[in-house]
């Protein structure tokens, strides 16, 4: 069985800068980390292939730096990974991401499973793999909690649908997105450190793909357009009282009343 498992690098820290002309985040600079909910895919893959066999892929978009996450996928047990860079592919929504998605998948090979995480930290659409599979052309399930079995032409999983349990089947190929908690990650193993280095992997490009039309990718292939985004303000003004009990009731009343969410009626 061949998996493929869509990773992606998000930046590390809260403290990131948006691009006041275009809205996407500013990215150059700032340090990547694994999407948490990737971690939970790529263990599913492994634990898939050990106990039905097979290969596990890891795919990425992303700047070059990207092929760290990469690195920790198969450091984690995945058999390779390939990169998807280009600056066509710069602020992309989510409908020109999965284009370009579709066709690094269609540049590597078909699969009989592709496996995401539920969402991503940094754009939380949580809707790259359902779309994925919409242009793959081929079922899909979110909200994966268990995968029981796999035969060779279909998969029997379980969803968490909000307040109910599913157990359902999907023919191959399909694509599932797997919720936290469905597993515990493993760690990355030294000795696959050792063995596999710091080697360049496989990297993909515009001119690659089988569609290479720019006007299809990044910000020029994107029907949504950010009207406006902006980092939350922060307040760090702090009040501290102290005294008894009978004190700090009428301290509080007292601020209360002078923030007016509080009336006094005199009358």
């Amino acid at each position: 069985m061949k998996i493929l498992v869509c990773i992606k690098q998000v930046p590390g820290t809260t403290a990131v800068e948006v691009d006041p002309e275009t809205g996407v985040l500013r990215r150059s600079g700032v340090p990547g980390k694994m999407n948490p909910y990737d971690l939970y895919a790529i263990e599913l893959a492994l634990q898939l292939r050990e106990r039905f066999g097979g290969h596990v892929e890891a795919l990425t978009m992303g700047p070059p730096q990207a092929q760290a996450v990469l690195r920790e996928a198969i450091y984690m047990g995945a058999d390779g990974g390939c990169l998807l860079t280009d600056q066509a592919f710069a602020g992309a929504d989510v409908l020109a991401t999965v284009k370009a998605l579709r066709s690094a998948c269609q540049c590597i090979g078909a699969f009989d499973l592709i496996v995401c995480g539920k969402q991503t930290t940094d754009g939380d659409t949580a809707q790259v793999g359902q779309e994925l599979a919409e242009l793959l052309g081929i079922p899909h399930v979110t909200n994966v909690i268990a995968v029981n079995q796999v035969t060779q032409d279909k998969v029997i999983l379980q969803a968490d649908i909000g307040d109910t349990l599913f157990t359902l089947e999907a023919t191959l190929p399909c694509l599932l997105c797997v919720d936290g908690g469905i597993n515990t990650p493993r760690l990355p193993s030294y000795r696959r450190i050792f063995d596999r280095g710091t080697a360049d992997l496989p990297v993909l490009t515009l001119s690659d793909l089988a569609d290479s039309d720019p006007t299809h990718y990044g910000l020029k292939g994107s029907p949504t357009q950010v009207e406006r985004i902006f980092p939350p303000l922060k307040n760090d003004d702090r009040r501290r009282f102290t005294g008894t009990g009978q004190q700090l009731a009428q301290t509080l009343y007292d601020v209360l009343v002078e923030e007016k969410f509080l009336e006094v009626n005199h009358g």
